[in-house]
């Protein structure tokens, strides 16, 4: 068993974009039917990360620890100084977001 799908809600989409982007994963925009326009990464083994827009049917994701294995090359947001290694970081709505750095 293995995990296909994680969907934040926010309602801070482009800004989650931003700083998801800025770890390396490169979003897709989408819309399914008469469903919202939203973003699409895939990761690693086929994982999918979708960013929705928050609604009163589906609130902004509250607390959630994401852990996250990026390329170095690709680490913007974790900043220049920090290449390799683990780093806490905090996303736009404030989640915690644990970003292993090779």
């Amino acid at each position: 068993m293995c995990i296909g799908l994680v969907v934040l809600y926010t309602e801070r989409l482009e800004e989650c974009r931003d700083f998801y982007s800025g770890l390396g994963l490169a979003f897709a925009r989408e819309k399914h039917g008469a469903g919202p326009e939203h973003y699409a990464a895939v990761l690693g083994e086929g994982v999918v990360l979708e960013l929705y827009p928050a609604s009163s049917a589906r609130p902004a994701t509250g607390s959630l620890r994401l852990g996250l294995v990026v390329r170095g090359k690709d680490a913007v947001a974790v900043g220049p100084a920090q290449l390799t290694g683990r780093q806490i970081v905090t996303d736009p709505d404030g989640r915690t977001v644990d970003v292993l750095v090779r």
